[in-house]
């Protein structure tokens, strides 16, 4: 087994063994707490650009399914793990996590002590890494990955390029896609929903002339403040047709009505992470992944908060207190993780109904 290197922009070095794709990258590194679903984790495209570092002890043991990819071209930069097991040991199995990241040209490195390193990130915050194999010069790496900036045009990137239909049912519902996962459609074509999926950067008369019943605008990766398209489309829709964000599109939602954007010193990456519900006090594990947040003292007017992390406190759920307008930081369609909050999708669709309801009545 060939040998693989770690190096972290402040020198840091680890050495691991290679598996995956042969090729050298560099992108920025954090980690996720999840536990379970790492298909899912390595397929979902907020993770573009990453190199991702798994706190399970032992990942791959259940190989490569097709029902759970969550895009079919994952962007990831790299994988890094304790332990990646050679055997998958379920009948769903197609493939092993070592011919999948090969044939999605992801290169990955094993025998790392990942609780040093997510120690040292949870200290440093996120930072760039290079992952290369043995035998480059490290003052080489360590001068290429000085110089090395990193991509910003994310959504860009993974958004698709052409308009493309998911049918369902009753309600016509239009979906930007900025890096969108294949649960969340699945969670609409559950509620008799035919949607249509279309570019990050669509105009809004483009969404106008489809005559949706409502848009949702999807999870995806990077910063909220570079994507100044999809901004104005909120801008122009905002109480004309009922909107509703999840992870980057909540972020998109309140930076449009004038909130302000933090970028978060640890980010909030796992499948079981608390959220408080404001009105009943109750408590809910959900799925998340970012590196963004609706600043709290900047709440936009018109706004109240419906939930917020439980263990920092921050803005998890907003919601307009006249117009329909409703957003979340998780991901309520889960995929990996829990489902507490998958009926926040029901509370979409009501208040669709209910909008449709008062339309009519004019």
């Amino acid at each position: 087994m060939s040998k693989r290197l770690l190096l972290l922009e402040d020198g840091t070095l680890f050495e691991g063994e290679a598996f995956g794709a042969d090729l050298d990258v560099t992108g920025e590194l954090i980690f996720t707490s999840s536990q379970t679903g790492y298909q899912e984790i390595i397929t979902d495209l907020s993770y573009t650009g990453q190199i991702l570092v798994f706190s399970a002890p032992s990942v791959g043991n259940t190989g490569i399914s097709r029902e759970d990819y969550e895009s079919i071209i994952p962007t990831c930069k790299g994988v890094v793990v304790r332990d990646g097991s050679k055997v998958s040991d379920t009948w769903r199995s197609q493939m092993s996590l070592d011919a999948f990241l090969k044939l999605k040209k992801i290169p990955a490195i094993k025998g790392i002590d990942t609780r040093a390193l997510m120690r040292k990130i949870r200290q440093a915050g996120s930072m760039r890494a290079t992952m290369a194999n043995v035998g480059d010069q490290i003052s080489h790496m360590q001068d290429q990955l000085q110089a090395t900036v990193l991509q910003t045009d994310h959504v860009k990137q993974v958004s698709t390029k052409n308009p493309y239909p998911a049918p369902g049912g009753k309600r016509n519902i239009v979906l930007i896609d900025l890096g969108l996962k294949h649960s969340m459609l699945r969670a609409l074509a559950q509620r008799d929903c035919t949607v249509t999926v279309l570019p990050y950067d669509t105009s809004a008369e483009t969404v106008r002339q489809l005559f949706p019943d409502g848009v949702f605008l999807s999870n995806g990766p990077g910063d909220p403040s570079v994507l100044s398209e999809t901004l104005d489309l909120v801008h122009q829709l905002q109480g004309e047709i009922p909107l509703f964000g999840i992870g980057l599109g909540h972020e998109l939602i309140a930076l449009a009505n004038g909130a302000q954007i933090d970028k978060l010193a640890i980010c909030h990456r796992g499948n079981a992470l608390a959220v408080r519900e404001i009105a009943t006090g109750q408590v809910h594990f959900t799925s998340q992944n970012h590196g963004y947040i609706v600043n709290r003292q900047s709440l936009p007017e018109g706004f109240f908060i419906t939930h917020e992390n439980a263990l920092d406190q921050t803005i998890a759920g907003l919601r307009h207190r006249h117009l329909p307008v409703l957003s979340v930081q998780f991901n309520p369609e889960a995929s990996p993780g829990s489902h507490d909050l998958s009926a926040i999708f029901d509370e979409c669709m009501e208040m669709i109904e209910a909008f449709l309801e008062r339309k009519t009545r004019r």
